[in-house]
């Protein structure tokens, strides 16, 4: 799988784990010169708090564009130390 955004690849990795339709990434895999920790943050009942990142290719910012759980509850465990992205990222094989 290729998460792509602005022409650039920003993860890849045969190991995606899809939960409710989303790919989550190793962190491992992601192209970290374009991510930016972000100060936003949600909640999901059943997986916890969400971080963000921002990205950022060739001048442009996509806000907020990839999220993760550091610490997901239980029932999320398998989303550990991995991203997912949205807001016009594309996700593809």
């Amino acid at each position: 799988m290729k998460a792509i955004w602005n022409n650039q690849i920003l993860a890849e990795s045969d190991d995606t784990v899809v939960v409710e339709k989303n790919h989550y990434f190793p962190v491992s895999s992601i192209n970290a010169d374009f991510f930016s920790d972000s100060k936003s943050n949600s909640f999901c009942p059943w997986k916890g708090q969400a971080s963000y990142y921002s990205i950022e290719v060739d001048g442009e910012t996509n806000e907020d564009a990839a999220w993760f759980y550091a610490e997901p509850y239980e029932a999320a465990s398998e989303i550990k130390d991995r991203v997912a992205f949205w807001k016009g990222v594309q996700v593809t094989d």
